[in-house]
């Protein structure tokens, strides 16, 4: 089989930048991996100005390439402002950077936004009418300077057509993964996931946003709690045997857990379960009804039916879509 072409990547940048933003989208695109088996993305900076300040650390960058990158680019991506603009005042962007933007859009280019980058999304007029995110911290503060926008606050990325936005800094990273994953495959994102050592999907496959992570407990916490439920998930676990675990009470044990976890057991249960099926259906060539023992569903029906719920989409079309060992039998039971 041919190798897919690689993507060309531009990473547009105004007169500052957030250095940490803009080295999440280098990480993933700007760093030759190919000794893992990754391709080598085409991929460069670009910027309408000669010099580009960082907004902290006084690094400063020398864009050898202007809006001519990003007319030839299939990805844009967009990094955090940098922190001497902040988002609380109107956003004004220069005509020829907005007309590179549409011209993007309109012959079939993604955008990508990281953290605060969505203002420039928004800005350019890309989101009127889309669903878009931000920092949890500029939420508000976006949804009124752009109200025809579908503001997402509780959520790690939103994809919207061709325009992708994320939340914080890491939500960055999760959406680069997110994009190499839909081109190239889960093999491809996790390799470049394992050289960065970050996790190389967290929830989401095909539906439009992803919901946010489990805060991380301490160990006086729930962790060890919950580091046996995901060791047990293809066991019936009930709150009673959650608690018990934990050494409280039903009662005690579900409102502590909901103010550490930020939702309830069994929510949080059926989650990994379903993450777990994800795996498997990346990695194996295993069958729905096997694969739902295996998580603790105990039937592919009951799994069809939470994955729909939370990934969007069926066990067989994600499969389709990331599977490294796609198997012509799982037709009949996905």
């Amino acid at each position: 089989m041919a190798a897919p072409a690689r993507d060309v990547v531009a990473l547009l940048v105004g007169e500052t930048y957030a250095p940490f933003e803009l080295g999440v989208v280098y990480e993933v695109f700007g760093v030759d991996r190919t000794e893992d088996g990754v391709p080598a993305f085409d991929f460069a900076v670009a910027s309408v100005h000669e010099r580009v300040h960082a907004s902290y650390g006084g690094m400063d960058l020398l864009p050898e390439h202007r809006l001519d990158r990003v007319a030839t680019a299939d990805i844009i991506c967009i990094p955090a402002l940098g922190l001497d603009e902040e988002p609380g005042v109107d956003l004004v962007l220069a005509p020829d950077v907005v007309e590179a933007l549409h011209a993007a859009v309109a012959r079939g280019a993604r955008i990508l936004t990281v953290c605060t980058g969505s203002y420039v999304a928004a800005a350019a007029g890309l989101l009127e009418g889309r669903k878009a995110t931000t920092h949890w911290r500029y939420v508000e503060d976006f949804a009124r300077r752009y109200p025809t926008i579908d503001v997402q606050p509780d959520v790690l990325y939103v994809e919207d057509g061709q325009i992708l936005t994320s939340a914080g800094t890491a939500a960055g990273i999760d959406l680069c993964l997110h994009v190499v994953r839909q081109d190239y495959g889960s093999r491809v994102a996790n390799a470049i996931a394992r050289r960065m050592v970050v996790p190389p999907h967290r929830d989401g496959g095909q539906a439009q946003y992803v919901a946010l992570p489990i805060p991380v407990t301490s160990e006086d916490g729930l962790g060890p709690t919950l580091d046996w439920m995901l060791a047990h998930l293809d066991e019936e676990i009930g709150v009673d045997d959650m608690a018990q675990h934990a050494l409280m009470s039903p009662r005690t044990f579900a409102r502590r857990f909901r103010e550490e976890a930020g939702t309830t057991p069994y929510s949080w249960l059926i989650s990994r379960r379903v993450d777990a099926a994800s795996r498997l259906l990346e990695d194996t060539t295993l069958g729905v009804d096997e694969i739902a023992t295996k998580v603790g569903f105990g039937s592919g029906t009951v799994l069809r039916h939470h994955f729909g719920r939370i990934r969007g989409t069926s066990p067989l079309a994600y499969r389709r879509t990331f599977c490294c060992v796609p198997d012509e039998t799982d037709a009949q039971t996905a």
